[in-house]
């Protein structure tokens, strides 16, 4: 997303309105964490594939989302919105080490934090960072910004007739072979009962109608228990 129609690097005018939908957003009284991919930069499956170490093309990849973490920050600060960039490895001149009771502080005074370097590790992808940062801080709702509408039963780029979720369980994702997240991040919010919403992250505007509630894309979720309110 942030390459805009470019196939590599950045482009600063999706940076910019991606920082003031952010912004829009924390003005309601929101407290955002983001995890950033670095896809538009380097993506470490993609080097395994193509011959490389799968751990070493990894550690590239999570180098990745620093930068593009770093730039998010950058684009939010001159807009004078407070951020503080962590990162699972250690780069102390340009942001902090992850520190979970750090990160929720930072939080808890109003910052934006914006979590780089996957979980730290290799074999582990960025959404099952996020999955795994939003049980650490205790978050309400993992937001999953894509570039499609929702959730589908079969892929629809390539089927006319293929039919959105709105709503669906997180095993029932998984035992489908649902292109949602992939089974770690899925097992972690289901484990810690953390509902995912998947959203296309092209149309403006669309953060702030997840955050106010709107049907926007697909929300993951445990099914209800019968006779319980919803």
């Amino acid at each position: 997303m942030l390459a805009g129609e470019k196939e590599f690097g950045l482009d600063p005018g999706v940076m910019g309105r991606l920082a003031d939908e952010l912004i829009e957003v924390k003005a309601l009284g929101v407290q955002l964490g983001l995890v950033i991919g670095g896809g538009n930069i380097f993506r470490g499956i993609s080097g395994s594939e193509k011959g490389m170490d799968r751990a070493q093309s990894d550690y590239m990849g999570m180098l990745a989302t620093v930068i593009n973490a770093l730039a998010m920050q950058d684009a939010m600060e001159q807009r004078g919105c407070y951020t503080r960039v962590m990162s699972a490895m250690r780069i102390e001149q340009v942001c902090e080490p992850y520190i979970r009771r750090r990160a929720m502080a930072h939080l808890a005074k109003g910052r934006v934090v914006i979590f780089a370097a996957g979980t730290g590790n290799p074999y582990f992808s960025t959404d099952s960072a996020a999955a795994l940062r939003a049980a650490e801080i205790r978050a309400d709702v993992i937001l999953k910004a894509t570039k499609v509408d929702g959730v589908y039963d079969k892929d629809p780029k390539k089927f006319a007739d293929a039919v959105r979720f709105e709503r669906i369980a997180p095993m029932d994702a998984f035992k489908r072979g649902l292109k949602v997240a992939d089974a770690t991040a899925i097992a972690l919010a289901m484990e810690n009962n953390t509902p995912m919403i998947v959203f296309d992250l092209s149309v403006p505007g669309n953060i702030k109608r997840v955050i106010l509630g709107e049907a926007v894309g697909t929300l993951i979720t445990a099914p209800t228990p019968v006779g319980a309110p919803t």
